[in-house]
This record gives C-alpha cells, structure tokens and sequence, in this order.
C-alpha cells in the first residue's frame, strides 16, 4: 500500500475529486494547508500600506491505496491539476505498512 499526498491549489480540488471518482477511487482526507515553494509568495497592499503574504491557500489531499491504483491516481491528479503555471502543486507518494478499520477489525488493503 502506499499514501500519496497531493498539494495543489483550491480551486482545482473538485475537478480532481472527480477525476479521481471516475477511476474508482472514492476514498480521501481532504485539508486546507498554506505554504510557499519556488512560488515564494506575494505581496498585497491592504490600506495604503505594503506587506508580504509569503504562505498561500493550497488543499492537500491525501489518499491510502493498493499499489496496483496508485499510478492511476497520480495520472489523474497530475492530467487535472495541471495549469503548466508556478505553484500546480506537489505530489508525494510514501509507503503504508498496515492500515486497520477501527469498526471492523479489518487490515492491509481490506480496510482501504
């Protein structure tokens, strides 16, 4: 098993969800997070007077699958998040060593 963590910008999120939804994958946690890459931020005037916003709004979603649908959804992720523009996001990918359903008792890729 293993856990991709996709960073990518809001309002991409839907669309990844359903590209996701459309292979079979159904399954997600989903959290609002703020950081700065290659991106570095920006700066904003806000009553006259200048200041850096240096994290910015991203969405990273995170998801625990069988190896065999893992690059499937990175495919999907990549195809829908992609604007080919500075800050698309981030994805990685770690390995699971055991996943347990808390009501059941099931393991592994069961309780996926």
């Amino acid at each position: 098993m293993k856990k991709i963590e996709a960073i990518i910008k809001p309002f991409k999120l839907d669309d990844v969800r359903e590209a996701l939804t459309e292979i079979g994958i159904t399954g997600m946690t989903v959290s609002e997070v703020k950081g700065f890459g290659r991106q570095k931020g920006h700066t904003e005037i806000y009553r006259g007077a200048e200041y850096a916003v240096d994290f910015l709004p991203k969405v990273k979603i995170e998801l625990v699958l069988a190896d065999n649908d893992v690059e499937r959804a990175i495919e999907a992720i990549v195809e829908t998040a992609r604007s080919g523009k500075i800050g698309d996001g981030k994805i990685f990918v770690l390995p699971v060593e055991e996943a347990i359903r808390i009501r059941t008792g099931e393991r592994s890729e069961a309780a996926v």
